[in-house]
């Protein structure tokens, strides 16, 4: 039976970024960074209303193809609820198509707005599943949902026309832990950054990324000393450094300091995981290359309020 929603009542979900792939585990290996998306979402007698404050208010849609509307209405589907209108105020502070998971903050809102709405009758695996659909693979949304590290994966159904099922388990990250995230002032592709990859990579290089994504694992939960180490990889970072030049220069210039650094999702943000404060002098230098420093706390999962206005 599907339930109406009260009109007044309002959601207000606050959903962290992500850092996804943290070298080797490429679509497989994410972490939750504390800058945060904050989603209100009102119950209204009809239509749409889409207000964007913040990152991405001059470029996003305000109609039903904004990406946390779609987020909400297949929350509201799964919930068996309705809404007879809704108005969305978005208050974005996640950069966007930097590698910092703005898109899978907007569908994990969306789909916990919903959720909470319908008073919370769809469960975590669920709420992962849904977000995760709009990406096709869940180490960003798992990690905004989740909080902390996640290890994701995808069941692919054998018989070919069954949806993948997005699964994912958290990590514990050791409480030494850091995150500086370094912000090109340009926008990177998903899918044009994905089409410099090889179809075909060598067994030796397989073998080394399962190793250090094993490796990663370890050092987030409890051997930090480790994450130099663990965040190197050979499957994907090399093969984007011709289209992501800034960011693989960065990246190379971190790492032979001996910083845990790394090419976060599809860039071009460069993210750094350490125990102690990164030199002054290395985060002036990039500040003067145009580049943003944002220095984060390993976030914790999305939350929700609900409220009646």
């Amino acid at each position: 039976m599907t339930i109406e929603l009260e009109v007044g009542l309002k959601a207000t979900v606050t959903v962290p970024g992500s850092s996804a792939n943290l070298g080797p585990g490429f679509d497989t290996l994410g972490l939750a960074v504390g800058i945060y998306d904050t989603i209100e979402v009102e119950v209204t007698e009809s239509g749409l209303a889409v207000e964007i404050f913040g990152e991405g208010a001059e470029d996003l849609p305000r109609n039903s193809s904004h990406l946390v509307v779609k987020a909400i209405r297949s929350g509201l589907s799964a919930a068996d609820a309705e809404a007879p209108g809704l108005k969305v105020t978005c208050h974005n502070n996640i950069p966007q198509s930097r590698g910092l998971g703005s898109s899978a903050a907007a569908a994990v809102s969306g789909v916990v707005a919903a959720n909470a709405l319908a008073g919370n009758p769809l469960d975590t695996k669920t709420v992962v599943q849904l977000a995760s659909a709009f990406e096709g693979h869940p180490d960003n949304a798992a990690a905004s949902v989740l909080g902390d590290a996640v290890v994701s994966w995808t069941e692919i159904p054998v018989d070919g026309i069954s949806q993948p099922e997005y699964r994912a388990v958290t990590v514990p990250v050791h409480e030494s832990i850091k995150a500086t995230a370094l912000v090109p002032n340009f926008h990177a592709s998903t899918m044009a950054v994905r089409r410099v990859l090889p179809e075909n990579v060598t067994h030796m290089d397989a073998r080394f990324n399962v190793s250090r994504a094993a490796v990663m694992t370890v050092a987030l939960q409890h051997h930090p000393e480790l994450l130099w180490e663990g965040t190197r990889d050979r499957l994907h970072q090399p093969y984007r450094s011709d289209v992501l030049p800034v960011t693989a220069e960065w990246v190379n210039r971190l790492r032979n300091r001996g910083y845990a650094a790394y090419l976060s999702g599809a860039g071009p943000t460069v993210m750094v995981l350490s125990t102690t404060p990164i030199d002054e002098a290395i985060l002036d230098s990039a500040r003067e290359s145009g580049l943003r420093v944002l220095e984060l706390e390993i976030a914790g999962p999305v939350t929700a309020e609900v409220s009646r206005v």
